[in-house]
């Protein structure tokens, strides 16, 4: 069988429960769907480090955000660090990557590793977006989306040859400031469902979550909406007001990531190559839809970290198929080589499912669990305050360090470090946070050992506040 040609659609901030696949009640993705209908739908992909920058890097390299040095915003990729890219170039592949990068420009960190690249500068624009290249800088007229894909066609158009080519089509939608194209307009008019979880009160929370700057009644501004709300309208009332305009636009953004996701998929049937094609659809994080009244991300909770991923490739994998391992965005990178039969960098870390997804008898034991990081300490926008934790089949334990890092200046201060846990199977929208409930003792116990080595195992260090669990200490007396 020939190598696959291998295309990876990525946008931003798109989350899983705004995609039909996942169970939308709020829209509907046709051509999204379809990848999954085509082949198959993962339903526990996670993301390590819920931000773009730092879930960019993980996705090219590999590697955590500790590894790879990206950790927030504002630490730039060393682009010269092995990628899937350059080891599939490497191998053969022609390669290239158009739209958002958004892991710092200039030398050193302009991408690497790639035939032809052609990307958004910084955010990028919605409309008449300025793009850079190896020829320079230049604005495209027309809607990014829209741009993105004629850009990236147009570079697999003008291939001669045979050997196989990768290509990374990464969009700008449905990141803020949700700037829709004319055409769809008039889509979601009708009241939009509110989430179940819209008026959490974060009552049994830490303060370190309520803390956050993310509330859609109080937090969206009048640049986010577009328009001053009516007069008069009490908090409640405004609150709804916000949410049904936010979402309005931001599912106005995915209805034309939609539509360009069809015309890959549209040009990649006429040409006769989509059996012989790894397609993928994914999104660098997740996102709040009013989820505990919040927009945004950067939580270790479910709404935030949940990545949704489709992918097909009719040549080897049978379609409708659904995957429910536990996988990350660190695994991607050696997932794809693994379908691409090219040997990963050694530096590459996490776990290929390839073999879930074609042989389950001949696939390593699933992940138990996995290790997240946020490392961005009060951004002074979204106030998200720095934290890990580990989430498993069932459980999921934060640690907020709450140190005052990164906070001169601020007027912040400082909080001891606090700790969240979470039953995901009596408790899936996680409103109750049971770290301190005696009934769950044990377990806290068990899934504070589990976040201590599984630190360790991807290579990184607990925070200097962090106790050690007693659980570990007495491994260490032991000799276990």
């Amino acid at each position: 069988m020939k190598r696959p040609n291998i295309v990876l659609v990525l946008t931003d901030d798109h989350a899983a429960h705004a995609i039909g696949a996942y169970g939308s009640v709020v829209n509907t993705t046709p051509r999204i769907d379809a990848i999954g209908e085509s082949g198959v739908r993962l339903d526990r992909c996670y993301v390590t480090n819920s931000l773009c920058t730092p879930s960019r890097a993980s996705i090219l390299t590999g590697t955590y955000s500790h590894v790879n040095g990206v950790t927030t915003l504002s630490t730039p990729i060393d682009a010269s660090q092995p990628t899937f890219v350059s080891q599939l170039r490497d191998a053969g592949y022609r390669t290239a990557v158009v739209g958002k990068w958004h892991m710092g420009h200039g030398e050193g960190h302009d991408p690497q590793g790639f035939d032809y690249w052609d990307v958004l500068d910084d955010q990028g624009q919605y409309f008449d977006p300025t793009f850079l290249s190896e020829q320079g800088r230049r604005v495209v007229p027309g809607y990014a989306t829209d741009v993105i894909t004629d850009l990236a066609l147009a570079w697999a158009d003008g291939l001669d040859g045979d050997e196989p080519w990768c290509l990374l089509i990464w969009h700008k939608a449905p990141h803020r400031s949700w700037e829709p194209h004319p055409r769809h307009a008039g889509l979601y008019s009708d009241p939009i469902p509110v989430p179940e979880t819209f008026d959490d009160d974060y009552a049994t929370r830490t303060s370190s979550s309520r803390r956050a700057a993310m509330r859609v009644a109080d937090h969206l501004t009048a640049a986010d909406l577009k328009v001053d709300p009516p007069e008069g309208l009490s908090y409640d009332e405004l609150a709804l007001w916000k949410y049904q305009r936010y979402m309005e636009d931001y599912l106005r953004c995915v209805a034309s990531v939609d539509d360009n996701v069809g015309r890959v998929t549209d040009w990649l049937r006429e040409r006769g190559e989509l059996d012989d094609t790894l397609l993928m659809y994914s999104s660098d994080q997740g996102f709040f839809l009013g989820d505990h009244g919040w927009f945004d991300k950067r939580f270790m909770y479910e709404e935030s970290i949940r990545m949704p991923f489709l992918l097909s490739y009719p040549r080897a994998l049978p379609a409708g198929r659904e995957h429910d391992g536990i996988v990350t965005n660190v695994d991607l990178a050696r997932t794809i080589l693994d379908a691409a039969g090219v040997e990963p960098h050694p530096r590459m870390q996490g776990r290929s499912f390839w073999a879930d997804l074609v042989d389950a008898e001949a696939a390593t034991p699933p992940a138990e669990g996995f290790y997240y990081r946020y490392w961005e300490h009060h951004d002074g926008v979204h106030h998200a305050p720095a934290h890990y934790g580990y989430r498993d089949e069932a459980y999921k334990i934060l640690y907020f360090y709450n140190d005052g890092l990164g906070l001169p200046g601020t007027g912040w201060p400082t909080f001891a470090g606090e700790w969240e846990l979470y039953d995901l199977e009596r408790d899936p929208d996680e409103l109750r946070n049971v770290a301190d409930d005696p009934g769950y003792a044990d377990v806290r116990a068990r899934l504070e050992v589990a976040l201590w080595k599984a630190q360790q195992a991807v290579g990184d260090e607990p925070h200097p506040g962090q106790p050690v669990p007693a659980g570990v200490l007495e491994a260490a007396t032991s000799g276990r």
